[in-house]
């Protein structure tokens, strides 16, 4: 009599080694997956974080800088009878009105922040100069131009508005020499006389002698190397301060 296991066959359903292999690889391979994943993420979400701190560092620096040169300009300007301001406001501190600091000091850290996004957007990094030796002495040359706005006697206000505007494109080229950089210069000298002329107007302050409207005609060149000053400030800034060989 015939056996039973003489009649039984291999089912071509059941799985064979290779199968059991893939089965056990496929979740590890999900799980390499996900871990990578949550790597990536979180070291995105780092990356990010400190780019918002990094920015967030710029710009407090921007704005103590803008801050303190607006009290020493100010306060040049209002002793030399430049600028006048109501009595009420003369009592404050380093006899200023209290919200030109803050104002200049917000001005110079969009200023300062736009320079090297207007730079990464072009695709033009800005290698000029990149040393903080170099921004240093933009500093001290944007300071001798105010004070020269003060001090300087001309037979007429348009002689030594074109003195200052030699000086200030004289800035730039010797600091600067890009486009955005003048461009942007050009568009805070503009912005900035317009916003001046609407407080003059309104009775905010006053210059004396005014031969532009109702401010000198020289400010314009003076917000424009205002904004060149501020822009390498802020290159250097977004640079993390390391010092790089002069390329002219």
């Amino acid at each position: 009599m015939p056996r039973l296991e003489d009649h039984c066959w291999t089912c071509s359903c059941a799985p064979s080694r290779g199968d059991s292999e893939d089965r056990v690889v496929a979740p590890k391979a999900v799980d390499m997956l996900s871990i990578i994943t949550t790597v990536l993420r979180g070291a995105y979400g780092s990356l990010h974080s400190d780019r918002a701190a990094n920015l967030l560092r710029r710009g407090l620096v921007l704005f103590a800088v803008g801050v303190f040169l607006a009290l020493v300009l100010n306060l040049l300007q209002i002793q030399r009878h430049v600028t006048l301001f109501p009595e009420e406001v003369m009592s404050t501190l380093f006899s200023s009105a209290w919200w030109i600091p803050p104002c200049c000091g917000t001005g110079a850290a969009v200023i300062g922040l736009l320079y090297p996004c207007i730079d990464s957007h072009l695709g033009e990094p800005h290698k000029f100069k990149r040393e903080w030796a170099s921004v240093m002495r933009c500093i001290a040359v944007f300071v001798g131009i105010n004070h020269a706005s003060v001090k300087l006697d001309f037979a007429n206000n348009v002689q030594l508005s074109l003195t200052l505007a030699a000086l200030s494109l004289g800035l730039w080229w010797t600091f600067d020499r890009s486009r955005s950089g003048f461009g942007l210069g050009i568009t805070t000298a503009f912005l900035a006389t317009v916003i001046t002329q609407l407080l003059v107007y309104n009775g905010v302050y006053q210059y004396t002698s005014p031969d532009f409207l109702y401010v000198r005609s020289w400010l314009p060149c003076i917000f424009f190397s205002g904004g060149v000053t501020m822009g390498n400030i802020g290159r250097q800034l977004a640079m993390g301060g390391g010092e790089k060989p002069h390329i002219d």
